[in-house]
């Protein structure tokens, strides 16, 4: 499991000071960016060498609202590993109180520069849980 934080400034809430639903898919994305990071895999890196992973399906459950000032936790894991794709899943909560903010999954397929779902390469697949 990996963790960030997020501060939440203005530029990510809407009229009410609360955290604009879409950002929270930028959440994710930074936390499965550090996730594959700290098991040695930089995306740009990857990207070059071939691999691309896109995503193909997101949900999100949304369990109270992050607001302007707050530091959000979010936990990010491996909740499923195939061949071609992996499925994220991810909490995040309020850093101060603990409060669930929201869950949710991400499932990542693996695929060529041209858009062709490949294999996910075998170093790959035997480091990441």
């Amino acid at each position: 499991m990996n963790t960030i934080e997020v501060k939440i400034y203005y530029e990510d809430t809407d009229c009410g000071n609360v955290v604009y639903y879409a950002n929270y898919l930028k959440y994710m994305e930074r936390g499965r960016t550090e996730f594959l990071a700290d098991h040695g895999f930089n995306v740009s890196e990857l990207a070059a060498q071939g691999t691309v992973f896109v995503v193909v399906r997101a949900e999100i459950d949304y369990r109270s609202s992050g607001r302007l000032g707050e530091t959000i936790v979010v936990k990010t894991w491996i909740a499923e590993k195939t061949r071609t794709s992996l499925l994220f899943s991810h909490t995040m909560s309020d850093k101060a109180s603990g409060r669930l903010i929201a869950e949710a999954q991400a499932r990542l397929v693996c695929v060529d520069p041209s858009g062709k779902i490949k294999r996910i390469p075998a170093d790959m697949g035997e480091k990441l849980p």
